[in-house]
């Protein structure tokens, strides 16, 4: 359906239009005032392209947030999010004022109206001369005059607090699964272990960094001074092996119907906060281009954001809804690793690497779509990591790890023998309607009403992580190197050190 359909739509569920709410002021004073810029992020992109009039305002279920605010301050409290009650209380306040100013708004219109109406009468009654000079006339003008001071008043507070809601409340998160663990990542629950372990081997273990550099096939030392630290060489079969895993892995989702999919590297602020993702946060994970060349220009870190906007301000057909056909596409995604401390060599945090990523849509008529996506998701990323040998565990993500976005998020962590524990290679989460909210994803029911729609996403493949534990399962002690060998890759490459 065609955007401005939807924009009419939207604006049309919009309280009081909100005819002026992006009137001029001072914005940064006035959230400062609100006690807002010293706790957290008080620059919102996605605001910012409302404003500039280049998106839908975003329609965040409000009603549940203020029938339930002891229970959504609880899931933001588990989530460690960073509201406060206050926050969530005030949030709840300019929502329910900006409801009211409406009819604040409404009628000081009539009466702006009756008055015109009163200055239209006398003006035909008496000759042009005249009127000016009565008193009757004298007091409508002043009373006209009011109205518009009264008026303007009215559009400034309605601007005011149309921001101050919007800054807080695109920071509540989505809510949560009944089920998923509370806690830190030490409290993820194992759902399935697949695959068995590697045998222990007779001869010291190496990383995959050892394994690499002696094999030529990984070059990560001497490239602080060209491209900074976390960057990487894959060269010869550590390239061919790039190479395969993402054609395996593409080829393997194309079969099962996915819709391949090219996505730009470079996004607006806004189209991240629309995902959940923060590019303002003070430790964000987000590269920025130079906005002093580049205005407000960032690379993704994930080809789920290009995805997401390829139906930003869509309304599909339930009958034509793409569950049989969700997205798959291949990208290079960059990533700031802000975390300085973490894993400082290897290929366990880059700040670049090539992933393939799967997203899909639903409806939301049985509440049990998206479950049932999510649930095939992981499915096909059982299938992936299985087909490549590696002995992996399924866990059911806890509440701090599951950001802005997900009401329910599983990771896949394989066993890495060089790091002598699992590491993460994939994950997947149900979004529901949190980014759909966001981005005005919708669809039309049989009714014909217009619900939103459900979002879905999931890594395939993550190739540095994956090249880890390809690596350190398959060394090898004669010579020391690597035997690698997939039927289902169509790969085969045995090398050794010094060979």
């Amino acid at each position: 359906m065609a955007a401005p359909m939807l924009r009419a739509a939207l604006r049309a569920a919009q309280p009081g239009g909100l005819r002026r709410c992006f009137a001029g002021g001072s914005r940064r004073q006035g959230l400062v005032q609100a006690g807002l810029a010293g706790r957290y992020c008080t620059k919102s992109s996605l605001y910012e392209h409302v404003r500039e009039g280049y998106s839908a305002r975003p329609q965040l279920d409000m009603d549940y947030v203020c029938s339930n605010t002891e229970e959504v301050m609880r899931n933001i409290e588990s989530r460690k999010g960073e509201l406060s009650l206050q926050d969530l209380q005030e949030t709840v306040s300019r929502w329910l004022n900006l409801n009211n100013l409406p009819f604040s708004l409404g009628n000081s219109q009539e009466r702006k109206c009756s008055v015109r109406k009163l200055i239209k009468t006398i003006k035909k009654k008496k000759k042009k001369k005249s009127f000016c000079l009565l008193p009757e006339f004298q007091k409508l003008r002043s009373r006209g005059k009011e109205i518009r001071l009264q008026l303007n008043s009215l559009y400034q507070e309605e601007s005011e607090e149309d921001e101050q809601y919007y800054v807080r409340a695109l920071n509540i998160p989505n809510r949560t699964h009944p089920d998923v663990p509370i806690g830190d990542e030490s409290n993820a629950k194992v759902i399935e272990i697949v695959g068995r372990k590697p045998l222990e081997f007779d001869f010291e273990v190496k990383g995959h960094l050892d394994i690499g550099e002696n094999l030529q096939i990984i070059r990560q030392r001497r490239l602080a001074h060209v491209s900074g630290h976390r960057s990487y060489y894959l060269r010869g079969p550590g390239a061919q092996l790039q190479h395969a895993l993402v054609q395996f892995t593409m080829n393997k989702l194309v079969k099962k119907g996915f819709v391949p999919m090219v996505v730009p590297d470079m996004f607006k602020a806004a189209v991240f906060e629309g995902c959940g993702m923060r590019p303002n946060a003070r430790l964000s994970q987000v590269y920025k281009l130079d906005p002093s060349r580049f205005e407000d220009l960032n690379l993704a870190g994930t080809a789920e954001v290009g995805i997401a906007v390829y139906i930003y301000i869509y309304i599909y057909k339930i009958s034509t809804m793409p569950l049989s056909h969700p997205t798959v596409c291949c990208s290079t995604c960059y990533r700031a690793e802000t975390d300085t401390g973490r894993e400082t060599w290897g290929l366990y945090r880059v700040h670049h690497f090539t992933k393939v990523e799967m997203f899909g849509v639903t409806a939301n008529e049985t509440n049990k779509e998206s479950e049932e996506l999510l649930a095939e998701f992981v499915c096909i990323q059982k299938e992936i990591f299985s087909d490549l040998g590696l002995h992996f565990m399924v866990l059911d993500m806890p509440t701090q790890e599951l950001g802005l976005p997900a009401y329910r998020k599983y990771d896949i962590e394989a066993w890495m023998p060089g790091r002598g524990k699992y590491g993460e290679i994939s994950s997947v989460s149900n979004c529901t309607d949190y980014q759909s909210r966001r981005l005005s994803i919708m669809y039309c029911d049989a009714a014909g009403q217009m619900k939103y729609a459900h979002t879905i996403n999931g890594t395939a493949c993550a190739v540095p992580r994956t090249l880890i534990a390809i690596l350190e399962s398959n060394q090898l002690k004669r010579k020391p190197g690597c035997s690698v060998s997939s039927a289902h890759l169509n790969f085969h490459c045995e090398v050794c050190f010094g060979s």
